[in-house]
């Protein structure tokens, strides 16, 4: 089983964690149901699931999905790095449009590019975060 971030997530306790975390951090940020699923990676229609997470029933087992929080926390990491007396703007910032991503959102771009969209979000914030 893959890692996310540093722990090792073996047991369904760590995955209802990781859920529990993951969805606070998107009440924090603020994102619609859709948004929510999209970053996921799980079909919008499926509500289902995360109110199964919200309530801390454990993330799929799926590696796709525990490398997108992983990426998602790690995001939340840096970004509340480079802005620490600024935890609103932390929070902001995911739904705030980007002129590095062609003035799109880094939520719109994860929307539209998939896992590959993550990937670019978060080696930006890598990169903002070790200049």
């Amino acid at each position: 089983m893959e890692a996310v971030a540093e722990g090792d997530v073996r047991t369904s306790q760590d995955r209802g964690e990781l859920a529990k975390m993951v969805m606070a951090l998107f009440d924090h940020w603020k994102l619609s149901t859709e948004d929510q699923a999209a970053l996921l990676g799980i079909a919008v229609s499926n509500r289902a699931a995360l109110t199964r997470y919200r309530k801390g029933e454990p993330i799929g087992t799926s590696r796709d999905q525990y490398e997108r929080v992983g990426h998602l926390l790690g995001i939340h990491k840096n970004l509340r790095s480079l802005f620490p007396q600024n935890r609103a703007l932390s929070y902001r910032w995911m739904t705030t449009r980007n002129k590095a991503f062609n003035n799109l959102s880094p939520v719109e771009v994860i929307k539209e590019w998939g896992f590959a969209g993550l990937l670019t979000v978060r080696g930006y914030l890598d990169h903002a975060h070790s200049v």
